[in-house]
């Protein structure tokens, strides 16, 4: 699917999947979960090859998604229910006992479309970069995709991962950095500086493309030309610029909304600036 308004579509029930998810349980992460969105309905609705209704964990000749910012898990949820991998009605079963859909994906729980258990952060660069060597040696042509968060590139495994993929010329894999600015103790910048990420990358080995990751003609540009790009001898990374709590105007541009739920009346302001478009679960 590449219809634009309809892609806007889905990616706005989706932001109301997520702040009724969150609100049902009092838990969660809805900040960066809305600043991703638009990535991930332009990912699984227009550029991943993928088998959504026939789902199994060995991935062959196909896409594969990894979460590294597992905390993020209910934009994920809301996508692959949306997408057909398991129903919509399962989402009100968010971070409830018992329930597949844990606040941090788990494979113990095999929910349909995800392969790792992630939110202990900085380790699905490695997990991606392994399924992508594996792919290789399988010579299955697909790609392997990966979303971090941009305070996780503070996690030393990352660097230790980005080394490898870059020195071995892992060509098949991208990965993609949420660059919100935004971390759950306050600004990126504040806590400690990045400094410039798309040098660091490239001195690394890596190609480097920025992206306005809330505006989806030009996710769906980027992505059609990191995948023109594979296999060409580079890994990729997509350094995603976003607004945390995007589609929210009292949760946008702050880190107080990283692990918060609404209450009530937040709720209803929230749900009035979302159109409801899908049908809600």
């Amino acid at each position: 699917m590449n219809d634009i308004n309809q892609l806007n579509r889905i990616s706005t029930q989706v932001r109301r999947d997520i702040v009724r998810m969150v609100h049902a349980c009092q838990s969660g992460h809805p900040g960066g979960s809305l600043g991703c969105a638009d990535f991930l309905v332009a990912l699984y609705f227009s550029q991943l090859n993928h088998k959504a209704p026939h789902f199994d964990m060995n991935g062959h000749d196909e896409d594969l998604f990894f979460l590294s910012n597992g905390h993020i898990s209910p934009v994920l949820y809301s996508v692959l229910a949306r997408r057909g991998y398991f129903p919509v009605e399962e989402l009100k079963t968010f971070r409830k006992i018992h329930s597949r859909l844990q606040g941090h994906p788990a494979t113990m729980e095999h929910l349909p479309g995800i392969r790792i258990a992630s939110g202990s952060l900085g380790q699905g660069l490695s997990v991606a970069i392994g399924a992508a060597r594996a792919k290789k040696l399988n010579g299955d042509k697909h790609l392997v995709y990966v979303l971090m968060g941009d305070g996780e590139q503070q996690e030393g495994q990352v660097w230790e991962a980005a080394l490898h993929a870059g020195a071995k010329g892992i060509d098949n894999l991208i990965a993609v950095i949420d660059y919100n600015g935004q971390q759950i103790d306050g600004p990126v910048e504040k806590v400690m500086s990045l400094g410039d990420l798309k040098a660091k990358y490239e001195a690394f080995g890596w190609s480097v493309i920025t992206v306005d990751g809330n505006d989806m003609a030009s996710l769906l540009e980027i992505l059609e030309l990191a995948k023109s790009y594979a296999f060409k001898g580079a890994p990729q990374l997509l350094l995603m610029k976003t607004e945390m709590g995007q589609g929210v105007d009292f949760m946008m541009g702050t880190h107080k909304w990283h692990g918060s739920a609404p209450n009530d009346e937040q709720l209803a302001v929230a749900l009035a600036q979302l159109e409801e478009t899908l049908g809600d679960y």
